[in-house]
């Protein structure tokens, strides 16, 4: 059965799940990086990188069969605009798939904290901001996306885990790429922080960037299949 073949409550499900999943991985792995680094922030993003990739990969593959994996309101929304969402009210179904991924991302920030013996409720105060961060965030996102459109078939997971862990270092703003990603980390002082004020400027960039890739990959057009190369 395919993804849009399934319940919607089910998918639902799995969508909250696994981008809380995920935004407890990637929080919970900075903690960790950053109280074992001894202040290396090298050692602490590599740790921090390496943890998000292998929870990525895994989350994907696992949930991918269920809900399509998206994790990500900017991945609904390219995907919703190119009618890839086989539901009878798609509209509905991509509002309800934005609402669970953010709430699926606080409880993510929750449950690190919980796990850290930290105090549940706070909110970043690491600044992210300025024309280089927009940018890198754009970039990020119209690579995420290029590689959410046209990855060939069964390979989306590896090529999304690994394409979010190399910008972690390409990127000056190592690649949140993901509104829901914000908002979860918004919510937690650690070394995966951003400050509140610094997210609207990193959402419109996720944003700008997706309609950048949605652009190229018109420009791309359609995908060769081995026939035609």
């Amino acid at each position: 059965m395919s993804a849009a073949a399934r319940p919607l409550g089910r998918q639902l499900f799995a969508e909250g799940l696994g981008t809380a999943a995920l935004l407890c991985a990637v929080i919970g792995s900075g903690i960790m990086a950053e109280r074992l680094s001894a202040g290396n922030n090298g050692v602490a993003l590599l740790a921090n990188t390496l943890a998000t990739v292998f929870a990525l990969y895994v989350l994907i593959e696992l949930l991918g069969p269920l809900s399509g994996a998206h994790f990500n309101p900017v991945v609904t929304l390219v995907l919703w605009s190119k009618g890839l969402f086989a539901q009878e009210a798609p509209a509905r179904a991509a509002t309800l798939f934005i609402v669970v991924q953010l709430l699926g991302a606080v409880a993510g920030a929750w449950l690190a904290h919980a796990m850290f013996d930290m105090s549940i409720l706070q909110f970043s105060t690491k600044l992210r901001t300025g024309a280089g961060q927009w940018l890198a965030e754009a970039i990020a996102t119209a690579g995420l996306i290029l590689v959410v459109l046209r990855a060939p078939a069964g390979k989306a997971a590896a090529m999304v885990a690994c394409y979010i862990g190399a910008a972690y270092w390409f990127t000056a703003s190592t690649s949140f790429a993901n509104p829901a990603a914000v908002m979860g980390r918004m919510l937690s002082d650690s070394f995966a922080g951003i400050a509140p004020v610094s997210a609207p400027g990193f959402v419109l960039s996720q944003v700008a960037g997706a309609l950048v890739a949605l652009g190229i990959d018109t420009m791309l057009g359609k995908q060769a299949t081995p026939g035609d190369r």
